[in-house]
C-alpha cells in the first residue's frame, strides 16, 4: 500500500473530517476508522471509511494490515464535559482503555508516529492567563482527566517502545471549512456557537447562559476559539514534525484571545441581524471560569500561524455552513 496512508480515528467526527481533507490536500491518503456513533459517513470525501471501533482490536488489526499507515492521528473520544461527569465510566473506558487498545495496535505493527487530539481541559481552573504548556495539568472533570491519563501513556510508550508523538492541547474548535464541504454537526449539540446559530435560525427558542456571575468582563465565562481549519493545519504540522525526527511532545493550539459568551452572543447577533432570546441558568459543574492560549511554542516550533484567528471570520464560516445545513434538511 502507499507509504503516504494516514490512519484517522474519528476521522468522520467534525475535527477528524477537517483533518482528512487537510492530509488529502497535503499529498497524504486519509483513512478514516470511525463507528459512526456522533461521526457521519457523509463527511468522509477524501479517502476510505472503515467503520469499526477503537475497543475492537480484530478490527483495528485487520485495518492496520491492510493499510499500513505509516502513522495515526487519534480523534475518537467522547467529549461531552457534562456527561463526563455524570457518567464516567463511558469517558475512562472510551477515551483511556479504547486508546490503550489502539496503542497496542499500532506498537504490534511498528508505527511509531502518533498525534493525539488533545485538550486544555488538561489544566482544569488556570491559575493564570493565557496558558502556557508550563502550566500545572489538574483537570477537574473526567473528560480532561481522561486526555491526561492518554498523555502519560504515549509519555510511557515513547521510552518502552519507541513511539513518538504530539499531544496538541487545544482550546475551543469552531467554525467551519471554508470552501463549505463539511463543517459542525454534533448530536446533542453542546458547543456554543452552533447553539446560537440555532437560536438565530428559529430552531432554539432561547440561548441558555450558564452562569453571569464569573469574576469576568461580564460575568460569562471566557473562551479561546480557534478555526477548525486552523486546527488542523496543526495537526498537519505535527505530523511533518514527527517525519523529521522529533521526540515525544506537547503543544497548545488557540488564537490567545477570549471571548465571554455575551461578546460571542452580540457578534453573531450581528452577522445575523437578530436580537436574540437569552435565560441565564445557573453555573454548571466543571466549567473554569476563563481559558485563553498561549501557543508560543506552537508559533515558534512549528511555524503555526492561524490564518482565521478573527471571531466575526470565525463565526461567518460558522454561519455560512449552518444555513448550508438547514437548506439540505428542507430540501429533504
Amino acid at each position: 500500500m502507499s507509504s503516504k496512508n494516514i490512519l484517522v480515528t474519528g476521522g468522520a467526527g467534525y475535527i477528524g473530517s477537517h483533518a482528512c481533507k487537510a492530509l488529502f490536500h497535503d499529498g497524504y491518503i486519509p483513512v478514516t476508522f470511525d463507528n459512526l456513533v456522533y461521526g457521519h459517513s457523509c463527511a468522509v470525501k477524501w479517502g476510505p471509511l472503515e467503520v469499526g471501533d477503537i475497543s475492537d482490536r480484530a478490527r483495528l488489526d485487520t485495518v492496520m494490515n491492510k493499510y499500513d499507515p505509516i502513522a495515526v492521528m487519534h480523534f475518537a473520544a467522547f467529549a461531552y464535559v457534562g456527561e463526563s461527569i455524570e457518567n464516567p465510566s463511558k469517558y475512562y473506558l472510551n477515551n483511556v482503555v479504547g486508546t490503550l487498545n489502539l496503542l497496542e495496535s499500532i506498537t504490534v505493527h511498528g508505527i511509531d508516529k502518533f498525534i493525539f487530539s488533545s485538550t486544555c481541559a488538561t489544566y482544569g481552573v488556570p491559575t493564570e492567563n493565557p496558558i502556557s504548556e508550563r502550566h500545572v495539568q489538574n483537570p477537574i472533570n473526567p473528560y480532561g482527566a481522561s486526555k491526561l491519563m492518554v498523555e502519560r501513556i504515549l509519555a510511557d510508550f515513547g521510552l518502552a517502545y519507541g513511539l513518538r508523538s504530539i499531544s496538541l492541547r487545544y482550546f475551543n474548535a469552531a467554525g467551519a471549512d471554508p470552501d463549505c464541504e463539511i463543517g459542525e454537526d454534533h448530536n446533542p449539540e453542546t458547543h456554543l456557537i452552533p447553539i446560537i446559530l440555532d437560536v438565530a435560525s428559529g430552531i432554539r427558542s432561547e440561548l441558555k447562559i450558564y452562569g453571569d456571575d464569573y469574576d469576568t468582563i461580564d460575568g460569562t465565562c471566557v473562551r479561546d476559539y480557534i478555526h477548525v481549519t486552523d486546527l488542523v493545519e496543526g495537526h498537519l504540522l505535527a505530523l511533518h514534525a514527527l517525519e523529521r525526527g522529533v521526540k515525544t511532545t506537547s503543544y497548545n493550539l488557540g488564537n490567545g484571545h477570549g471571548y465571554s459568551v455575551k461578546e460571542v452572543l452580540s457578534a453573531i447577533e450581528k452577522i445575523t441581524n437578530k436580537r436574540l432570546r437569552v435565560e441565564v441558568a445557573p453555573r454548571r459543574p466543571g466549567d473554569p471560569p476563563k481559558l485563553v492560549c498561549d501557543a508560543t511554542r506552537a508559533n515558534e516550533e512549528l511555524n503555526w500561524q492561524p490564518k482565521y484567528s478573527k471571531l466575526p471570520i470565525i463565526l461567518e464560516t460558522a454561519w455560512k455552513w449552518h444555513l448550508k445545513k438547514m437548506n439540505e434538511r428542507d430540501n429533504r
